[in-house]
């Protein structure tokens, strides 16, 4: 060999330039006879071998076994070894289109989108009018989140191939994820138009009709591509979201389940059928839908977010909020468990915490008005009504239409006394949403404070759509009153509805219907039936059985009992105060007063400072014992205990601070003997209460009562206060202490002493 090994490798590549192949090919040969292993020589001798046509010309296309070779890898996940492979070969066969398309394709397979791009518009310089190209290079910017380029990039395809059904699929899924719903409908329906056994194109223009509100036209779209793919598990999974929608929750459930038969890792299916089950109630049936999904997929972040809040609905506070913790530890940045771990915190009492929750789903998620909600919602529990107003406000700047901001933005500005803003705002939730029950049923209550009575109580009706009066409704066969229709001849059933109290305190209207009909009953709570049964000789009184309601034939109408207000304005709202209308056990009456005479002198007090059933919702409504000071501290009075329950350690923080003995009856059931709490009641000079069945039994047999109240409170109105003869109100704003009010109410007492 007369040329230096370097000096002949050269001039071969220079003879491959100038289409000089056999040239090359000689050089190379000689090269390899003298030095077998050289590198140069034998990759240099392989590439022009798989380049050089029988003729001696340089190929443009690479040799199909070596392009089926790329294939195989490609199937069989080896894209890292398929990138090794083709970069030489693009080399040689620099205008090969497939080559280019394959590189993209796997390179959008390893989600380097932008190395995909570059590869497929390469190609399409090379060879502009390819439509497969086109097809690709859309589902690379698809897949890149750049929905603008990737419709563009479909529609050239379609452009060059009008009867490529699988882009115009594709562009429809493109313009869905973009919001054009329309557009995508008519995309899908040209590739069903191209190829009417396109399943894909049914489902996902399913897809497009349920984000359109069109559910209906959703199912049947879901239903043909059912038709064409019977195991189609994918679309029974999107049934059941559709159904869910409509509210149809059984039929959702069956769906999600055939999904799970057909494809029985569908850890989504799974998700989902949870969330119906948590929809309908069927708590430990959804946790265990969440828990085998998790199974199946341990770092399923949704199924713990949404497991949490299905425990969260159980009453498992602290285990939801263990769930979310575990969501959050599994995905860093999701800002809806965040959120919802600020409900559970909020429902634990830990409002701080609560507060810094809903703040780390705004930090990472700033548009994210359920978390400003849900901040606003503590900031209200929290006792901090303006940065509350503050965090609804931001909640609808982002979402003009969140009825549910208005609202709670509206019992914030009810309690800061801002009670025009307050209508103001369950008018615009109403607005947006007009059979949202519950921005009613406040409305009703500030309508009430104001004294507009009967946009007030028609308001009010609104209770029993909201969710914690669904439980109480009763279903008869026989129509409701609406206070127009005849009761003459007839028989009216009214049924008891939430507490004693407010049962005693509604039965004041009772012989405004009893005088009317045929029979009046009333079914009650047990524990009233013998006071009721004598103060209301013309009603027959019974305890409430649910048992038979659609079967009972002795009533003609009914009415629950919270509606009597509402069907007599004029009689409730007169200028003169009612009189007593509870009649106690006299026997029982005198027995109390011979108890009372042997502890002292009078006045005899009873008092009353909070309520057996303690929500943070109810707090401002009740006091402190250290509030009494004024009353506690007044010489010459003989108090009594009114309170029902929970009473024994604020009774020795009574004596020890005030030096005060409030005297309590062990032998009297405060709770379940409501006879002999009127009795007692009516044996005492006065009573002093906040909010209870205590200060409307005190009312209704007529003793003095002196009600505590807050101006602001929803139960501040004439639906709520109890009538009677004596009842005085000593109000104060939510933001003042209640100083002034006890100090009123000691002058009162000194006052009646003097007397």
């Amino acid at each position: 060999m007369s040329l230096p090994v370097d000096k002949a490798l050269r001039k071969a590549q220079s003879h491959i330039k100038a289409g000089e192949l056999a040239e090359a090919e000689k050089l190379y040969k000689l090269v390899l006879s003298k030095f077998p292993k050289n590198k140069k020589a034998i990759q240099g001798y392989q590439k022009l071998k798989v380049g050089i046509t029988s003729k001696g010309a340089l190929k443009s296309e690479p040799p199909q076994e070596q392009v089926q070779e790329l294939l195989n890898l490609y199937n069989q996940g080896q894209f890292e070894e398929v990138l090794l492979k083709i970069r030489p070969l693009i080399n040689l066969f620099s205008e090969a289109v497939i080559l280019y398309n394959i590189q993209g394709t796997v390179n959008e397979t390893l989600q380097m989108y932008e190395k995909a791009i570059d590869s497929y518009k390469q190609a399409i310089k090379i060879k502009p009018n390819c439509a497969d190209t086109y097809f690709n290079l859309g589902n690379a910017f698809n897949s890149a989140g750049d929905l603008d380029a990737a419709i563009d990039s479909y529609k050239k395809a379609v452009r060059f191939k009008p009867d490529d059904a699988d882009a115009f699929c594709n562009m429809g899924n493109a313009l869905q994820s973009r919001g054009d719903l329309d557009a995508a409908i008519e995309s899908y329906k040209q590739a069903l138009k191209i190829k009417p056994d396109l399943f894909a194109a049914y489902k996902n223009m399913g897809k497009s009709f349920q984000d359109r509100g069109n559910l209906d036209a959703a199912i049947e779209s879901y239903d043909q591509a059912l038709k064409i793919k019977p195991d189609y598990a994918e679309a029974y999974n999107d049934i059941g979201l559709t159904l869910k929608e409509k509210g149809s929750l059984d039929s959702s459930i069956t769906s999600y389940k055939a999904a799970i038969k057909i494809k029985p890792d569908y850890t989504e299916a799974y998700s989902n059928l949870g969330n119906a089950l948590q929809d309908k109630g069927e708590l430990d049936a959804a946790i265990d839908s969440y828990n085998k999904a998790i199974k199946i997929k341990p770092d399923y972040a949704e199924a713990y977010n949404n497991m949490g809040s299905a425990l969260q609905d159980m009453g498992e506070v602290d285990a939801a909020i263990d769930s979310y913790k575990q969501a959050i530890k599994i995905k860093p940045d999701y800002a809806n468990a965040y959120s919802n771990m600020g409900i559970a915190l909020k429902e634990n009492g830990e409002l701080d915490a609560a507060i810094d929750s809903c703040k780390q789903a705004l930090k990472i998620k700033p548009d994210y008005a359920e978390a400003y909600y849900n901040m606003g919602n503590v900031l209200q529990e929290k006792g901090e009504p303006d940065p509350a107003i503050d965090s609804y406000k931001q909640a609808i700047k982002i979402k003009p239409d969140y009825a549910e901001a208005y609202s709670n933005m509206g019992v914030v500005l009810k309690e800061k006394g801002e009670l025009d803003a307050a209508i103001d705002s369950y008018k615009q939730a109403l607005k947006i949403k007009p059979d949202y029950a519950e921005a009613h049923h406040n409305l009703g209550f500030v309508l009430l404070n104001i004294g507009r009575l009967k946009e007030g109580l028609e308001e009010n009706e609104w209770r029993w759509k909201t969710p914690g009066f669904l439980t109480q409704k009763r279903d008869f066969s026989q129509p409701l009153w609406d206070g127009n229709a005849s009761l003459k001849g007839q028989r009216i059933l009214i049924w008891g509805e939430q507490g004693p109290g407010d049962v005693v305190m509604w039965s004041s209207c009772l012989p405004f219907v009893a005088f009317q009909v045929e029979k009046c009953i009333l079914e009650c709570q047990e524990k009233l039936v013998p006071l009721l049964t004598r103060s209301f000789p013309n009603v027959e009184v019974k305890v409430e059985n649910k048992s038979l309601d659609t079967k009972r034939d002795d009533l003609d109408f009914h009415l629950p009992i919270g509606s009597l207000f509402r069907h007599f304005i004029p009689e409730i709202s007169k200028e003169t105060k009612p009189d007593a209308f509870l009649i106690p056990d006299l026997s029982r009456v005198n027995f109390w007063k011979e108890r009372l005479n042997l502890l002292g002198k009078g006045p005899f007090v009873g008092i009353s400072w909070k309520s057996p059933f303690m929500t943070p919702g109810r707090l401002p409504n009740y006091t402190q014992i250290s509030d009494w000071a004024p009353v506690l501290t007044l010489p010459n009075v003989t108090f009594i205990n009114l309170q029902c329950s929970d009473f024994g350690d604020d009774l020795a923080s009574i004596l020890d601070e005030f030096g005060t003995t409030v005297h309590h009856f062990d032998d009297l059931n405060h709770y379940d003997d409501l006879d002999d709490v009127a009795a007692l009641s009516a044996a005492l000079d006065i009573v002093v209460s906040v909010s209870t069945a205590v200060s409307t039994i005190a009312a209704g047999v007529g003793t003095p009562t002196k009600m505590l109240h807050w101006r602001q409170s929803s139960w501040n109105n004439i639906l709520l206060t109890p009538p009677g003869p004596f009842v005085d109100v000593f109000e104060r704003n939510s933001w003042e202490p209640w100083d002034n009010v006890f100090h009123s109410v000691a002058k009162d007492i000194a006052d009646f002493q003097d007397a």
